[in-house]
């Protein structure tokens, strides 16, 4: 899992066997995927957009989440025009302990939603639309 931002469906295996080895034998799998409402409004699609930047960004929020709780994480961003189930973040992380994978896969995700440059343009089925995240990185 080199590329952290894919403009493909994400592989929710292939971060499993990323972040697994024989000396960690707990791992938290998160997938964030798209619904089909939000804030009391259909959804019916997203479209990604990410900074040339993003990539770096959460190669660093990775590395950050790796050094502060003891885990072996990865995670990938899905750029691009998203449908309702489709899933547009793969966050994985393991570690020796449950607790500690759980905690750094949430903190994982947190940071990376604060921090890594992407941005999400929303279509409502009434019509209407709006971007989410503009301004926030």
């Amino acid at each position: 899992m080199t590329q952290l931002i894919l403009d493909q469906p994400l592989d929710l295996a292939a971060a499993r066997e990323a972040v697994l080895d024989d000396a960690r034998g707990a791992c938290v799998l998160f997938e964030g995927v798209v619904r089909d409402h939000d804030g009391g409004r259909g959804v019916t699609r997203l479209e990604y957009s990410a900074h040339p930047d993003a990539g770096t960004v959460m190669a660093e929020v990775l590395a950050e989440v790796e050094a502060d709780f003891g885990v072996r994480a990865v995670a990938t961003h899905r750029v691009g025009r998203l449908e309702v189930g489709d899933v547009a973040l793969v966050a994985a992380c393991a570690s020796g302990h449950r607790a500690e994978a759980f905690a750094a896969c949430g903190a994982l995700v947190d940071r990376i939603k604060q921090r890594v440059p992407v941005w999400k343009f929303q279509v409502f089925t009434d019509g209407s639309d709006e971007w989410v995240g503009l301004g926030e990185h």
